[in-house]
This record gives structure tokens, C-alpha cells and sequence, in this order.
């Protein structure tokens, strides 16, 4: 069975050489087995048939039996045609139009024979007209493997265009199960399928595509959903298991006198229990024999740097160096000061590398790297490139992770002959479902507590109406000795614009609020890096009330004594940067405020984001509304995309069904890591394919 599967897909009746290469380029189906795993995205009630007399303007897809009279071509606009049908029924008559296909349209369509049409009516005056519509013959109609509930495929224009439509698709899929029999081999074990009670893999697969009733095709659903992340969970959980068996680290068995000096008589602040708990699982990971790789998740302003710091010193304690990569200058500088400052009267020495760093400072940090007598380095991607040598990295920091690719950090790696621990960290908070899909093969910690004394930050919805009224609140604020950001959007594909909305704004705040009584500071991403550190050290002084900016400021930059962000055109960010923003302020013991600015013309998608930031300030429920409003690819950005190519379940949909086949995949890799179980053997069978293969659906068939 499996080697029919295998099959070309030219050679499925129907198909044939040109369909072939269409299918593959448009579609990626090579083979049967990716023409049966090419589910139906919806499905329509095909139970009902209308008559001409009953239909309304559009009206959703409807069928109607009845014959063609008439063909004819007609001319319209400049060198333009379209083929226009006559269909009628016993109650009426309306025409079938097509814009393209002419040629083989006409050669397949049978006048006055009866047939079943389908498709979505328009209204002309008191006329209907279907354009392309599906055209069925009644004797091939009453003959097929129809069901009431009609699959609607996944298609493209240029398929739609060649002629393959939905009804194509339909047609082909008929004819695979004809040809394979339906011969699918079951992939799970008997006691999973029966503790969840699903239905076999065979009737799951014909349901899917051909559904009798919506109670089936819902089972038909969870059955393959299920599998799909069963089988993605099987992978992940996999992947960390054999790293901390194969992949062995430095065991960091001492807790000596930087951490406990640090800890004792250097604490800033009283460390939360979230950030007691998050050391305390770190110090176990570095404390094993195998490498760890963690994910730190914290809100902004939760206190994640300590934590990374206070990791740092457990690796300077074991005769190790630890490094911190962050992927802005902006960002590496503000860590290095932070960091600075809190190892101040420790006796540690700490430098930064960055693309600007002069070539005597980048001299003395390689050879001090190499002889050891440098302990942390803080830097951007400079850390990746070949001249940089540790004499024993044996802990790398990475921040904000999902702005480094895969190969970017596996340099990081293999600095060492034994990888160092790792341990990233995002203020990006990551929805619970996302971090099982995307990081389920790294451990995840939390900080989910912010630090005592934090005001919680007040958002409120502004239109540019209501400016004057927040100009006034602006005046009081800085009058109470406060400072204000306010944020203009960047959108790369047009920087002149943005650049010119950022200067007609500066222009415009500058003239509310002139000097000398007030004093403005500027930044944007064409300035140079010195006129930027300088325009923010500036501002960090309390020497300018005002910072105008675009998103350049969104990560790292940490003024306590900044209370007001102002967002403007705030409907052209997405939550999780608004929230971002908003971080911003909130740093010291006074009240804060985000003031989101919009026009009145909003979309519902952005009432949402203003409605969820007015709400709550709190970073996983806001990347859960993100999620449902991006969908995970977006969400992440391409980088990290890959592993979410779902072709049946849905992130956010199927939460629920992740979770469980989370436990379950965790359940049976706790009890046979190896699956060599007789039980196991189909389940391992699929999963030695998924392992060679990108796409998880080629090997579940």
C-alpha cells in the first residue's frame, strides 16, 4: 500500500503530464500520499437545489439543475472577451459567464443536456448570472462519490485559470481512493485510539474528503488533528531528550564566591519568588552533566537581566567565561551598563563588541577573551564572527532570540569543543500553545511576576481629535519634573514616509512646545550610531523633556524617570510591539501612562488591539489576542515558521488538542524512549520517516 502511495501524481487517471506539473508547482502534490493529505480548508451543504426564481444577489454558493441553449462570445473594454452561456429551468433562465479558459470551456460544455450547475450569483437588474461556475452532467452527478457536505480545496488563481477547479480536485480525489482502496495502514496504538476513542485511520481520511454528516466529519477532524500534533509533539520532545543524553555540557557543581557574594551582600532589590524559582532551575540544569537549553520568558520590566547575570556568575564560579548577544547596538549597550553596574564591586571584567567597537578595543577584548582574563563579553552579532576566541565559553545569553536565524546561533555553539549552556531570553511573551509548537524541544521558564512597588502602567484610547486635551496632560506632566516618549510607526517598505511623518511631528511638538521653556530630542534609524547614543544619553540626563522617536527605542532603552509613551497611529502596530512600547515607561515609583493615538477610521482588528491594551497589561494574554488576530506564522516571523507548515490543525483552534497530545506524546516517550515496543512498531515506522522529511504529512499516510 505504502508504494502505491508513493506514485507519481501524473499517473493518477485524469492527471496526466500537464495537470502533473501544475499540481506540484502550485499545490506541492509529487505523489498520492500528498493528494490525500490535501485537506479540504471548508465545506458547503450540497443537500439543497434552488430554483432561478428563488435566488437572491449574492447569495452564498448554490446549486440549480437545469440545461444550457445558448453559447455566444462577447466583446467588452479593449481587446477584452468573456463566454456567456443562456441556462434555464423550468421557473426562469440566467447566464454563465467565463473571463478565461474560452477554448476548452466551450469544447466541454453540452448544450441541452441536463446537468447540475454551482457557484455564487450576482444580480444585473432583474437578472442573475454565475461566474465559472461548476458544471456536472446529472448522469455523472447522480453516479459520483458525492456527500452533503461539499469539500472546498485550497487553490490559486493560476489553477482556477487552467481550468482545475474545486470540482477538478474533487474528481481526482474520487479517483485516488478508487485506485488505493482505501488501504491506509493505522499509525497510532490500539490504546491510544481507544482511550481518546477515535476512528480509524481509514475512515478518518475517507470522511475527511467525503463526509456523510458534519457529526462524521467532526470526528474525522479531531482523529487527524490530533495526530498531526501528536506526531509534532513525538519530534520536539525527542529532539531534547537525545541533546541531554548526546549532547553533554559543563557541569557547573559549584555555587562559590561571586554568585554567593553577589547574592548576599549586592542584591539591587529583593529577588521575587518567580525569579527564585527561575535561578533555582537553572542552577539544576547547569548543575547535570548535559547542555542546557533554556528559554527564559518574561514580561517587560519582570527582571530577566538578573537572573541572566546572576546565571553568568555560576558559570564565572566554575572557571568559565559567559557571554551575552543582543540584537540591537542600542540593546547591547544598555545590557553592558546594566551589567556594569551590577558587578561593579565584584572584581569581574566586562567588555562590549559591537560593530562600532574602535580596532585598539576590539585588539585587547581577543586577547584577553583567549587568555581568559576577560570573564563577560556583551555584544551584537560581531560575537559570531571567526576572530572572536573564547579560551572556555560555558554560558551564552542570547536576547530576543527570534530576531537571530538558526545558523547564527549554531556559530555561537561551536566556539567550544563541549557547547556552552544556553539560555535565551524574549520579553516577547509567547502564548503557551506557540511555545509547545515552536520551543518544545527547549525548557521553558517563566518570570511571571513583576517586581514589588511597580504601578501597574494606564493605557487609555485616544483620537486625534482629543490632541489638545493630551497636549495639556503632556504640560502638567512635565511640570511635575516627568518625561515623555512620543513613538511614530516604522514601516520598512516606505522609510521616506515615515521619516516624514516622524519630522512633520517633530516639527509640529516642537512648536507646542517651545524652547527654552521645553527642550526635544530626536531619534530615528538614519542617524549615526554616536548621534543616536548621544541624543539618548541626553534624554537618560533629564537634559530633554521630550523624546520624538520611531520604534528604535522599542527594546532596551530604561529611563525611570519617563511616565508618559505616546503611540501615534497606533492601528499601525501589531499588540505584541504596542505592548512592547508600553514598557518603555513604567520604570520607576511614579504612575505611568500610554496614551494610543488613532484617526476614527479604524479596522475591527485594530479596535481589538486598542480595546486589549486599554484592558490589561499583562504580556500572555495579549499574546494569546495575537495570536488569534495573526495566526502563528506571523506571529513569529519566517525565521521560525518551518516547524508551524500545519496542513490540518490550527494553533489557535486547537489548543486544547495540543496540550493533550503533548502529555501523551511526554507519556510515552517516558515509558518507551526508544518506541520499541510491539506496540509501537507502526508509530515508530512514521516517525523514522519524519525524521528524513520536512513535511510531517508525507510519512503519517
Amino acid at each position: 500500500m505504502q508504494n502505491l502511495l508513493l506514485t507519481p501524481i501524473e499517473y493518477l487517471k485524469g492527471v496526466g503530464p500537464n495537470r502533473g506539473e501544475l499540481l506540484r508547482k502550485e499545490l506541492g502534490i509529487y505523489k498520492y500520499q500528498d493528494l490525500v493529505n490535501f485537506f479540504p480548508n471548508r465545506y458547503i451543504d450540497r443537500t439543497r437545489y434552488y430554483k432561478i426564481n428563488e435566488l437572491q444577489n449574492n447569495i452564498a454558493e448554490v446549486q440549480i439543475i437545469g440545461k444550457i441553449i445558448n453559447i455566444k462570445t462577447v466583446e467588452f473594454g479593449r481587446n477584452q472577451k468573456r463566454l456567456v452561456a443562456t441556462f434555464v429551468d423550468d421557473t426562469g433562465q440566467m447566464e454563465l459567464v467565463w473571463f478565461q479558459g474560452h477554448k476548452w470551456i466551450r469544447e466541454s460544455l453540452k448544450l441541452n443536456e441536463m446537468c447540475v450547475i454551482f457557484g455564487k450569483c450576482t444580480s444585473f437588474g432583474n437578472a442573475f448570472n454565475m461566474a465559472h461556475p461548476e458544471i456536472e452532467l446529472m448522469s455523472e452527478h447522480e453516479q459520483s462519490l458525492r456527500s452533503a457536505m461539499q469539500p472546498v480545496y485550497p487553490s490559486t488563481e493560476t489553477l482556477t485559470n487552467r481550468g482545475i477547479s474545486n470540482r477538478v480536485i474533487n474528481k481526482l480525489m474520487q479517483q485516488l481512493f478508487l485506485e488505493t482502496q482505501a488501504l491506509f495502514t493505522e499509525t497510532l496504538p490500539d490504546y491510544l485510539i481507544n482511550d481518546l476513542k477515535l476512528i480509524p485511520k481509514k475512515a478518518a481520511l475517507f470522511n475527511i474528503h467525503f463526509p456523510k454528516s458534519a457529526e462524521v466529519l467532526a470526528k474525522a477532524k479531531f482523529r487527524l488533528i490530533f495526530e498531526e500534533l501528536f506526531f509534532i509533539q513525538l519530534q520536539l520532545i525527542t529532539k531534547n531528550l537525545i541533546r541531554k543524553h548526546k549532547i553533554k555540557g559543563h557541569p557547573f557543581d559549584k555555587v562559590g564566591e561571586h554568585f554567593n557574594d553577589f547574592y548576599l551582600n549586592h542584591l539591587p532589590f529583593q529577588l521575587t519568588n518567580a525569579q527564585k524559582r527561575v535561578i533555582k532551575e537553572i542552577r539544576t540544569d547547569m548543575g547535570s552533566n548535559a547542555q542546557m537549553n533554556r528559554l527564559l520568558q518574561g514580561d517587560v520590566g519582570s527582571g530577566k537581566t538578573i537572573v541572566a547575570f546572576m546565571s553568568m556568575l555560576l558559570a564565572l564560579d566554575n572557571g568559565f567565561q559567559a557571554c551575552l548577544m543582543a540584537p540591537t547596538e542600542i540593546l547591547a549597550n544598555q545590557h553592558f551598563i546594566g551589567l556594569s553596574e551590577l558587578a561593579e564591586t565584584l572584581n569581574i571584567n566586562i567588555r562590549i563588541l559591537t560593530g562600532s567597537t574602535k580596532i585598539a578595543q576590539r585588539r585587547i577584548i581577543h586577547e584577553e577573551l583567549e587568555n581568559g582574563t576577560l570573564h563577560i563579553l556583551i555584544g551584537t552579532h560581531a560575537l559570531l564572527e571567526d576572530k572572536v576566541k573564547f579560551k572556555n565559553l560555558g554560558l551564552a545569553v542570547i536576547d530576543e532570540q527570534h530576531r537571530f536565524g538558526v545558523e547564527q546561533r549554531s556559530k555561537l555553539w561551536k566556539k567550544n569543543l563541549i557547547p556552552p549552556h544556553v539560555l535565551v531570553m524574549t520579553a516577547t511573551p509567547i502564548p503557551r500553545t506557540l511555545a509547545m509548537s515552536l520551543y518544545g524541544d527547549l525548557d521553558i521558564s517563566v518570570i511571571d511576576e513583576l517586581p514589588p512597588g511597580r504601578k501597574p502602567i494606564q493605557t487609555v484610547h485616544r483620537f486625534d481629535s482629543n490632541r489638545l486635551k493630551v497636549w495639556k496632560f503632556l504640560r502638567d506632566e512635565i511640570a511635575l519634573g516627568r518625561q515623555i516618549y512620543i513613538v511614530y510607526p516604522l514601516i520598512q517598505e516606505s522609510e521616506k514616509m515615515d521619516f516624514k511623518d516622524l519630522m512633520d511631528g517633530y516639527e509640529s511638538i516642537s512648536r507646542d512646545f517651545p524652547l527654552p521653556q521645553y527642550s526635544i530630542s530626536i531619534l530615528h534609524g538614519k542617524m549615526k550610531p554616536a548621534d543616536k547614543d548621544a541624543e539618548m544619553k541626553r534624554f537618560s540626563e533629564g537634559k530633554t523633556n521630550i523624546m520624538v522617536a520611531t520604534t528604535v527605542i522599542e527594546v532596551g532603552v530604561n529611563v525611570p524617570n519617563a511616565s508618559v509613551m505616546i503611540i501615534e497611529s497606533a492601528e499601525r502596530f501589531g499588540l505584541s510591539q504596542l505592548h512592547q512600547l508600553r514598557g518603555r515607561v513604567g520604570r520607576g515609583a511614579e504612575q505611568s501612562y500610554c496614551i494610543l493615538m488613532t484617526s476614527h477610521k479604524l479596522s475591527s482588528d485594530s479596535k481589538t488591539r486598542m480595546e486589549t491594551m486599554v484592558q490589561t497589561n499583562d504580556g500572555f494574554e495579549i499574546a494569546e489576542v495575537d495570536l488569534k488576530l495573526r495566526g502563528p506564522g506571523d506571529l513569529m516571523g519566517t525565521q521560525q515558521s518551518g516547524v508551524l507548515n500545519l496542513q490540518i490543525a490550527d494553533l489557535v483552534r486547537d489548543r486544547d488538542t495540543l496540550g493533550l497530545a503533548r502529555n501523551y506524546a511526554l507519556k510515552l516517550l517516558k515509558e518507551d524512549a526508544g518506541m520499541q515496543k510491539p506496540e509501537h512498531a507502526a508509530l515508530r515506522a512514521v516517525f523514522v520517516e519524519m525524521t528524513k522529511k520536512k513535511n510531517i504529512w508525507n510519512y503519517i499516510s
